[in-house]
């Protein structure tokens, strides 16, 4: 059986909380497991369900393991783990998906150890969760979709995500093995309520720094930049060879600045004190 893992990442975020949900399969020789992971401003949470209970359709999106539900439309968890217990629903308003899948011509290489996908750039979440005591609640709060499936997560990558009044983004810049060679792939989308930017690899774009935190990207004349102010992470477990056996650090909400400029023109700028970071390149 060759090594493989499949997992999608919900994230929800409300003035006062953020949450960010993870279900994943796993297979490797030794066996399938499979996993949910949750992380909080507080902590996270790793959590093994049993790897039979798991079932998913991708068109629409829907996934179920262990009693949890995760859909195109919502989702609901149903956990009880001497250190994890986790009830609730949260209802899903209309996605808003790319115009074109984010990998482009990419998605036909074959052997890639990782190919992502965005299922929703923005979305409304409504409903409430509580976990480990604590109340997550979401009234027209904004929502994030993305997956991930492959045998490994990079070696080394940048990934952000961030929301502001009407917006949303995402970027990634990673290490990408294509048999003995490497290159650093990009990929970045900017959305507004008017305009979506895309930046990547098969666009010519390009990373031009990935150090101490800060990521600048460009693509012509447009640029990208992101840089983490503080990092108060969180671990997570991620996968290598199919096998939970890495671990990450992920900023599920924390401060960063972003700057879009495109001919010398500022098009976006701001500072978030709710982005979601994770920076796995050598410091």
């Amino acid at each position: 059986m060759k090594p493989y893992f499949c997992g999608w990442y919900f994230k929800c975020q409300s003035p006062q909380q953020t949450l960010a949900v993870i279900p994943s399969i796993h297979r490797t020789p030794e066996g399938t497991r499979c996993w949910l992971q949750l992380i909080t401003r507080k902590g996270a949470w790793h959590v093994p369900l049993p790897a039979e209970s798991f079932r998913r359709s991708d068109h629409p999106l829907d996934v179920t393991a262990g009693g949890n539900h995760f859909s195109s439309t919502g989702l609901s968890l149903a956990v009880e783990q001497p250190d994890c217990q986790a009830h609730g629903s949260l209802s899903f308003g209309p996605l808003t998906p790319l115009r074109y899948d984010i990998m482009g011509p990419f998605r036909y290489v074959p052997g890639l150890e990782c190919r992502h996908s965005v299922v929703s750039m923005r979305h409304s979440v409504t409903g409430s969760l509580q976990i480990n005591g604590q109340d997550f609640c979401f009234d027209g709060s904004p929502g994030y979709i993305e997956g991930d499936r492959g045998s490994s997560f990079p070696s080394a990558y940048v990934w952000s995500q961030c929301f502001w009044p009407g917006g949303s983004l995402m970027l990634s810049v990673a290490r990408v093995p294509v048999g003995p060679a490497a290159f650093t792939g990009v990929i970045a989308v900017v959305r507004t309520p008017d305009q979506e930017y895309r930046m990547a690899s098969y666009l010519g774009a390009r990373a031009v720094q990935t150090e101490q935190g800060k990521v600048v990207i460009r693509q012509g004349a447009t640029e990208l930049t992101a840089r983490l102010l503080e990092q108060p992470a969180h671990s997570l477990l991620a996968p290598d060879q199919g096998a939970m056996r890495r671990r990450i650090r992920e900023s599920v909400c924390c401060r960063a600045v972003y700057q879009l400029t495109r001919h010398g023109r500022t098009e976006l700028d701001f500072t978030s004190g709710c982005a979601s970071f994770e920076c796995e390149y050598p410091r």
